[in-house]
């Protein structure tokens, strides 16, 4: 049944992201009217899921952790609790490595990778990272003393933080030392070239830059949930597109509506105040309350009228540094004969002297018909592979995507990727049934997003994140340009935080109480 569009309703939440999808389903929850316009036939954002020739692949993310459980520090599963829904995943706990040092399996947990150290690099190495666990520790615990969902950007977060402030205040020395670059730890207790190696590579893939530009918090939160005793990371049966089914569930049961195909062309600002939308349909849908925009920051300022806005904020806004794109292969392949002791999942690094950043550099891995079969057609595997967050743009955007320079370019820059693949399979493209190959342009047709871009590269120590709030009343954002980290549990937080600042007080108060965050 296709949604019809309202003519107005409370809020507006523009992109159907996992920011907004959070966001949107939160503010239901808290009792708003919420409209969520979708520019794509699908929801979910770079975290949808789609189908080809009976193959289900995920669109982007691949790796998840913190979604098994309740309760746990993931915002992510803290929203899915909040609005009631449950993501039944598969756990595992390790995944393979292809590096330049050799081919090896490792997995999260306390130990094992200092069993991997022990072979590759020996005791002292060993030795550093059991110190640099340790050293960790007081500062995974600051990291998640102040949950994300008790976050709101008003005087109301005296009320909402108030009860975690003992357990933060106990930790507040350590949290000043979060708010820097990880480097600033690793130079002190890391010297074993191949340890900090894997830790720019940890970084990387956590914030799409590399120790000396990730804020420590990201780091301390990954140490507490990754390198802990009996730690598992998880897969949503039926994939991504499980996760955001989910989120729209949860927004639907609570009287929220999701409008596909109704791409925001323009809020509206009347009286110095977000008060609407219309849609490049020509459509007009007003907001009694707010607009949220779950678009990136660059993307955000193209739907503002020019004036709405001081001059100052767009420019700041607009000078907002970037991540590169990727470069992605979804493959379904016959499995036939296929090795039996494949990993879900690979991270392969060509050449640690290039620096993990470096375009054609780091390719991710994943095989997730190896957990979840239904994914894939009897005797098939899916498998997703992508350079994360490290293609240029600029080597792209002169193509014409239907030209044959394109195509031909396509080829050359996916080469990379079938390198990585055949560390692992030999004979992949043997073996191939569906081939698509994704690139910046895609990125920036199908997911709206400026450049193709992986998100805002924004420096630990030269720049701050700066949340939901605007100068133009009533228009509030989400999303990975607005709370520091690339990735679920960062944009996760983001849309609960932006709805949290929406919400009167007293109900965000019963939220945290009811997902056991608040006595």
């Amino acid at each position: 049944m296709v949604a019809i569009a309202p003519t107005d309703t409370e809020i507006i939440v523009i992109g159907s992201g996992i920011g907004g999808l959070t966001c949107a389903a939160m503010l239901a929850r808290y009792g708003f009217e919420v409209v969520v316009c979708e520019s794509h036939s699908i929801a979910g954002g770079a975290a949808h899921g789609f189908e080809r020739d009976g193959f289900t692949f995920d669109s982007g993310p691949s790796l998840y952790s913190g979604l098994s459980y309740s309760p746990s520090a993931n915002p992510l599963r803290q929203v899915l609790d909040a609005i009631g829904e449950k993501l039944p995943c598969i756990t595992y706990d390790t995944w393979g490595c292809c590096l330049p040092e050799g081919d090896f399996d490792t997995s999260v947990g306390a130990s094992q990778f200092g069993e991997v150290l022990a072979q590759l690099r020996g005791a002292e190495a060993v030795a550093e990272w059991r110190q640099l666990q340790r050293i960790m520790e007081p500062y995974a615990k600051a990291s998640t003393a102040l949950p994300p969902l008790a976050l709101r950007f008003d005087l109301g977060s005296v009320f909402t933080l108030g009860q975690f402030a003992p357990a933060f205040l106990q930790s507040a020395g350590d949290a000043i030392a979060l708010a820097g670059p990880f480097s600033k730890i690793m130079d002190k207790n890391v010297k074993d070239p191949f340890v900090r190696n894997w830790l720019n590579l940890l970084c990387f893939l956590l914030s799409g830059l590399p120790a000396d530009g990730t804020i420590a918090a990201e780091v301390a939160f990954m140490f507490a949930d990754w390198y802990r005793p009996n730690a598992v990371l998880d897969y949503p049966i039926g994939g991504s597109a499980a996760l955001v089914n989910a989120l729209v569930r949860g927004l639907e049961r609570h009287g929220g509506q999701l409008l596909l195909n109704s791409h925001v062309a323009e809020v509206l600002v009347e009286n110095n105040r977000a008060a609407g939308v219309r849609l490049r349909s020509g459509k007009i849908i007003r907001s009694h309350k707010a607009v949220v925009s779950n678009a990136s920051v660059w993307d955000t300022l193209k739907l503002l009228p020019e004036t709405s806005v001081p001059q100052r904020f767009r420019q700041q806004r607009q000078a907002t540094p970037e991540c590169d794109s990727f470069m992605h292969l979804h493959l379904g392949i016959d499995a036939a004969g296929v090795r039996s002791d494949l990993a879900c999942h690979y991270i392969f690094v060509k050449d640690w002297e290039m620096g993990v950043s470096a375009p054609q550099n780091v390719v991710l891995v994943s095989i997730p018909s190896l957990l979840d079969p239904h994914l894939a057609p009897p005797g098939k595997q899916v498998i997703h592979a992508y350079t994360p967050g490290n293609e240029p743009y600029d080597l792209w955007q002169k193509h014409a995507r239907t030209s044959e320079e394109y195509k031909l370019q396509k080829q050359a820059r996916a080469e990379v990727i079938w390198e990585a693949l055949e560390r692992i399979i030999p004979d992949i493209r043997s073996r191939c049934e569906v081939t698509l190959v994704g690139t910046p342009l895609t990125h920036e047709r199908f997911l709206r997003r400026h450049r193709g871009s992986y998100g805002p590269g924004i420096r630990a120590g030269s720049g701050l994140f700066p949340g939901p709030r605007t100068p133009l009343a009533g228009l509030f954002c989400c999303g990975d340009s607005t709370f520091p980290g690339i990735g679920l549990p960062a944009v996760a937080a983001s849309g609960a935080i932006a709805a949290n600042t929406i919400a009167p007080v007293h109900k965000h108060l019963e939220m945290l109480r009811d997902i056991g965050l608040k006595n």
